[in-house]
């Protein structure tokens, strides 16, 4: 929606990470006339002295109001768990480390709603795939003004972070010397890098890296850790039981030391262009190996054969901002209902760039009493046979029809 001038003083709730975004949101809001209280949501992505700049920086910025949230439960709850359940990456790689997007919309409108006012801000681009996610969220939840001051400006402006940083030192808001090759994203999911040769499609460098370490780091001895699900919900670790956003950040650091889940692929955005990035998501590729293996182990032939079909239109929703679509809790309802019998306990193992899943523990297994594939049944000889020769009758009729009758 447009950025038309408020009422003076008429309270809008801008979603706030402390960058050069964001901050240049606050000035620009508030010269129109708008009183900012802005809501940063932790999911993971910074530590205590980054969260304490980002409380500092907007309350040099002049706002009404600031509150930080914890946003790591609600990402596990909102995100980690339906996406384990599906078990793919986007275009099957990658794994939707923005996703945090999401919970940081609920937190906005939360905040928005306990001060009564139907506006909200964000600091996306035009060209991005965030700004349909942020507004496609807040649009499904009703009628909310939203204002989007660098897409304003971008209408005027094409080099617009050289003109957000002149336009604050202008009124007197230093800008960090954060000078970076690359743009980095991080939160509990994982880290994604882009910029620089990884735009260019050109080999990246040394230094584009987050948290897995390079192979001359791996630890010599290889890693071994025992992750327990409960109905396709990662609920312990080593026999440890534990929230599931700690859980994950324990993945997290024992993985990213192996350089477990880092990957770099092309996308296609949202918006049509393509997009080449690197990820790094040690943790979530731990729990998609451990949660598979137990999957295949005892879900029926046919629910391992058409469970993809749901978990890639579940992902496609996600990645594209359709998150709170009908069809999104739909497919959730399936996956909810297929992970009845996902119990028991997986051993992962990792020596260093990969995990396996090396022995898996369920009272659900299917595993046939009287029967080892490739070596004993309990079937005889002319039963297989029997089998086959009807199995295949299709085939086998099309080949003796029409031998010999091809152009």
């Amino acid at each position: 929606m447009s950025a038309n001038a408020p009422s003076p003083g008429t309270p809008i709730v801008l979603a706030f990470s402390g960058g050069l975004d964001t901050s240049f949101c606050v000035p620009w809001l508030r010269e129109r006339g708008w009183a900012v209280h802005t809501v940063f949501a932790d999911t993971g992505g910074v530590d205590a002295d980054e969260r304490a700049y980002i409380e500092a920086r907007a309350a040099e910025l002049g706002v009404a109001s600031h509150v930080t949230v914890d946003g790591g439960p609600a990402l596990w709850e909102g995100f980690v768990k339906p996406f384990v359940m599906a078990g793919e990456g986007y275009q099957g790689q990658y794994p939707l480390l923005v996703s945090d997007r999401y919970l940081i919309v609920e937190a906005t409108l939360a905040r928005a709603t306990g001060l009564g006012t139907r506006a909200i801000a964000h600091g996306c681009t035009g060209m991005g795939n965030d700004q349909v996610r942020f507004d496609l969220a807040v649009k499904a939840d009703g009628d909310w003004t939203i204002v989007a001051p660098i897409r304003e400006i971008q209408k005027e402006h094409t080099q617009t972070r050289a003109y957000e940083q002149a336009w604050l030192e202008q009124r007197g808001f230093a800008v960090r010397a954060k000078q970076k090759a690359y743009t980095i994203n991080e939160n509990l999911l994982g880290v994604t890098l882009s910029g620089g040769e990884i735009d260019r499609w050109e080999q990246p460098g040394a230094e584009a890296r987050g948290w897995c370490a390079p192979r001359a780091k791996w630890p010599a001895a290889p890693l071994q850790v025992r992750i327990g699900f409960e109905r396709g919900e990662a609920v312990s670790l080593d026999g440890e039981r534990l929230p599931g956003a700690e859980l994950l950040a324990r993945l997290n650091r024992a993985f990213a030391a192996y350089g477990v889940g880092r990957g770099l692929y092309t996308g296609d955005t949202t918006i049509g262009l393509k997009g080449r990035i690197i990820f790094e998501a040690p943790g979530l590729a731990a729990l998609l190996t451990g949660h598979r293996a137990l999957e295949e182990a005892v879900l029926s032939k046919l629910q391992n054969r058409f469970k993809p079909e749901v978990a890639r239109k579940w992902v496609e929703l996600a990645y594209e901002g359709f998150w709170n679509d009908p069809l999104k809790a739909d497919l959730e309802a399936f996956l909810r209902s297929s992970q009845s019998c996902v119990t028991g306990e997986v051993l992962l193992e990792t020596a260093g760039g990969r995990v396996d899943a090396v022995a898996v523990r369920s009272p659900h297994l299917l595993h046939a009493k009287g029967a080892t594939y490739a070596q004993s049944a309990d079937w005889g000889v002319a039963e297989a046979e029997g089998f086959i020769r009807l199995y295949g009758m299709s085939s086998t009729l099309w080949a003796q029809v029409n031998a010999g009758k091809g152009d």
